[in-house]
């Protein structure tokens, strides 16, 4: 069984640990990117307009004869309405909000996607490939002690990420934050934030919670709520990813 190095919190190595069985199974990013497809489409919320929109009005039309296009206008007035061909007129192909939008993926396929999406964060080159950056000395998959568990200052977790060597991604997110292009500046998500170290725990009830999730770009999970849209963000498989000891004892259970 392979093994690979456990570090303190002072970055220095401390040990080995097991490798679980999870990270040696098959890369597969077609079934990383199904899987995260038919979730975002499960989220997205029904939509269209009224029943009637945009056919409110009381019409007629002037007929032939006038030198004018022969179109629906208000009763009252002469600004044509109703008509998808018209300025003022209603939409021709609304979305309709009775469109089924959910997507159907097997049990077997999202268990190997999540799966497949851990073992990606044990390989150096996929989290490389993806625009990490990090130490060459660094060792994969990354394994911290479970005393980093109980850290809740910022300052001092972001210590421990670049005594380890992967504190240059948190670095990368930070310089990265740029203010979204379209409209999204409006609703409440004006900034951009590049995605970077994905902290995992073995339980939500840790003091680190508080303070990692204050660095830009750094999610943490416990292993209960790991799936395969956190660990490839975008379908894009091998995210930076540090788990402590505990955490990949109960990886060890996923496979028996």
């Amino acid at each position: 069984m392979a093994q690979t190095n456990v570090y303190s919190v002072k970055g220095e190595v401390s040990g080995t640990i097991d490798v679980p069985e999870v990270f040696s199974s098959e890369y597969r990013p077609d079934i990383i990117k199904k899987a995260i497809l038919a979730a975002a489409a499960n989220k997205r919320q029904p939509y269209g307009p009224a029943a009637r929109a945009g056919m409110r009005h009381s019409v007629s039309t002037w007929g032939k004869g006038r030198g004018v296009a022969r179109v629906q206008r208000l009763h009252d007035g002469k600004r044509a309405t109703e008509s998808p061909n018209n300025v003022t007129g209603r939409r021709a192909h609304p979305p309709r909000p009775e469109r089924i939008w959910d997507q159907k993926v097997n049990r077997k396929e999202l268990k190997l996607a999540r799966f497949s999406a851990v073992a990606a964060t044990g390989c150096a080159d996929c989290v490389r490939g993806r625009g990490h950056q990090f130490d060459d000395s660094v060792s994969f998959p990354i394994v911290i002690e479970d005393g980093f568990q109980n850290m809740a200052a910022t300052s001092e977790i972001g210590r421990v990420l670049d005594s380890i060597g992967i504190g240059y991604d948190v670095e990368r997110a930070k310089e990265g934050r740029k203010i979204r292009a379209g409209r999204g500046k409006m609703r409440n998500r004006k900034y951009r934030t590049p995605v970077s170290v994905l902290i995992v725990v073995s339980d939500r009830d840790v003091p680190v919670f508080k303070g990692a999730s204050n660095l830009p770009g750094v999610e943490i999970e416990s292993v209960g709520t790991l799936s395969a849209g956190i660990l490839a963000p975008g379908g894009d498989a091998g995210r930076l990813t540090v788990y402590t000891e505990s955490a990949m004892a109960k990886l060890g259970e996923w496979i028996q």
